[in-house]
């Protein structure tokens, strides 16, 4: 009995994961309310935002930090008059987030095969997409501000077609500055 409980006990430390507390920004849909934004990041007004919310994340950093970027946010309220159930843009509009560390840097993947903007969303996929990258480049630099060494982050949109290949002119490469 007392082998059975320190081997359950020794598992159990093996399997443990550290919980961390970050910021996450996402891409807002404003429909159901009486705002537009001004995104200083894009200079449009639009009906939606950037915002950033805690959230509490454990596994690859800062692999996991990019695809919470993409996940549901039925955002609270206080009046019954708004029903929006879904706030989060790239859930929202169907657009899928993937990233990669490698020995070169993160690698991020916006996959735009399904990606269906609601009618009541007035927005074009190319802003969907620019507020898309404000968010993670926001989530990233909340993340790296304790770094010390740089990231290089190289950003591709994917699963274009004929329709929207324009879309990939939106791929981007920077770079986050280590603390030194």
């Amino acid at each position: 009995m007392k082998t059975t409980l320190l081997a359950l006990f020794l598992t159990g430390k093996l399997f443990a994961t550290t919980i961390s507390i970050v910021p996450i920004y996402e891409p807002i849909s404003l429909h159901g309310t009486d705002v537009d934004d001004i995104i200083s990041d894009t200079g449009e007004a639009l009906q939606a935002t950037v915002l950033s919310r805690p959230m509490a994340l454990s596994g690859a950093f800062p692999e996991v930090l990019v695809e919470a970027i993409r996940t549901s946010n039925p955002l609270p309220t206080n009046t019954p008059a708004y029903k929006v159930t879904e706030s989060n843009l790239l859930v929202l509009c169907g657009v899928t987030v993937d990233a990669r560390l490698t020995d070169e840097g993160l690698l991020v993947s916006f996959d735009v095969t399904e990606l269906d903007i609601p009618m009541e969303v007035d927005l074009t996929s190319r802003q969907l997409l620019k507020l898309s990258l404000v968010a993670l480049q926001r989530t990233l630099e909340a993340y790296h501000v304790g770094q010390t060494e740089p990231l290089n982050v190289f950003v591709t949109i994917d699963g274009t077609n004929d329709r929207n290949a324009t879309l990939r002119d939106l791929d981007v490469d920077f770079q986050l500055e280590g603390k030194r």
